[in-house]
């Protein structure tokens, strides 16, 4: 294995026994250059971080990690900062299940979180949006359940359980109540498949009847999709099963300017990973430092900000508002034509280090 694991030691000056270690993976496509962006603005801002990184690849399967060591690592550390993944067709690898599929179940990632909202000088169809999407997603249709049952027949199952239906409504609730939410929304399919996503929402609906102060109500996936293109502001929190998160996460990250500028985030009981919300891997612009590091960044603040390490999380988010606020310095994906060093660089000049 050429490459494997290495460590990024930041802030020289401090004991190791001072930082909080943080597995990193830079993922595929532009992941690494927007890593190398994250490691050059934590030197400068002098977080107090050691990230173990690990190359993880499905499309790079020999350069690749052992899952087992990168999984041990996140279980070890309890946090980790993670690029996209590009996941190839089947007819490449002769896997059902992708790489990022394996991760979440070894480490019981059930909660996908995307906050979807409006960041300062960023030109977007919506100005003001602040939505915020939870997937399950451990089970529904990524349950890499397929077989050809006869030559052209391909029978896929989608698999809801009460169990877990129940845990992602109490999830969404829950963190309507820490966040100060008013409002959960259940989006389904109930109509159409009556069992299953019947199933996911009666879970939460019954899980509803828990937080009377929260405001509920359901909506059906395709009139959910309208009505964000429509009239994002209508909504506050959604919640639903794993396909429609994945395609609505999306949807709505390009109300707001793209998948370069929203972070997301997964969660388990005994970790979180950080991560775009947009799993877009801008393959394209591999090598061309054009790449956006604003979504990572993002997740970068958000991540220290959980570990509880707020000043910094605080300085690093309100430099890039500050870049985006500014106008001057804009890569491509929202209306610019600065580099992602050139990007960077600004970020680094609107840290308030003290």
């Amino acid at each position: 294995m050429a490459f494997s694991c290495s460590k990024i030691l930041l802030n020289d000056d401090l004991s190791s026994d001072k930082k909080r270690k943080c597995t990193l993976i830079p993922g595929d496509g532009v992941g690494p250059e927007l890593v190398h962006s994250v490691i050059e603005v934590f030197k400068a801002a002098n977080v107090p971080v050691t990230f173990d990184m690990f190359f993880l690849s499905e499309i790079q399967h020999s350069l690749s990690a052992p899952l087992d060591a990168v999984a041990n690592s996140i279980t070890t550390n309890g946090i980790c900062l993670k690029g996209v993944l590009t996941s190839p067709d089947y007819s490449r690898t002769g896997e059902l299940q992708t790489l990022n599929m394996k991760l979440r179940r070894a480490l019981d990632l059930y909660a996908n979180v995307v906050h979807v909202k409006s960041l300062p000088g960023v030109k977007a169809r919506y100005h003001d949006v602040d939505v915020v999407i939870i997937r399950e997603q451990i089970e529904g249709e990524y349950s890499a359940l397929e077989h050809e049952s006869v030559r052209g027949v391909v029978e896929c199952l989608k698999i809801v359980t009460a169990k877990r239906s129940q845990r992602i409504a109490k999830f969404a609730f829950d963190y309507a109540v820490r966040n100060n939410r008013k409002k959960v929304t259940a989006v389904h399919k109930a109509n159409i498949m009556k069992l299953g996503d019947g199933l996911f929402l009666k879970s939460c609906r019954d899980i509803s009847t828990l937080y009377p102060k929260i405001e509920f109500e359901t909506m059906i996936v395709d009139n959910a999709t309208m009505q964000m293109v429509s009239n994002p502001y209508q909504f506050d929190i959604l919640v639903m099963p794993n396909l429609y998160g994945n395609i609505i996460d999306n949807l709505a990250s390009g109300l707001v300017g793209g998948a370069g500028i929203v972070p997301g985030s997964s969660f388990s009981d005994d970790c979180v990973v950080f991560e775009p919300g947009a799993r877009h891997s801008f393959a394209e612009a591999v090598g061309k430092n054009l790449a956006n590091p604003t979504a990572l960044l993002l997740c970068a603040s958000k991540m220290l900000n959980h570990i509880n390490l707020p000043y910094y999380g605080d300085m690093i988010r309100n430099a890039v508002n500050n870049v985006l606020k500014d106008g001057k310095i804009k890569t491509k994906d929202i209306g610019g034509h600065a580099t992602t060093d050139e990007f960077t660089f600004a970020v680094i000049n609107h840290l308030n280090v003290q």
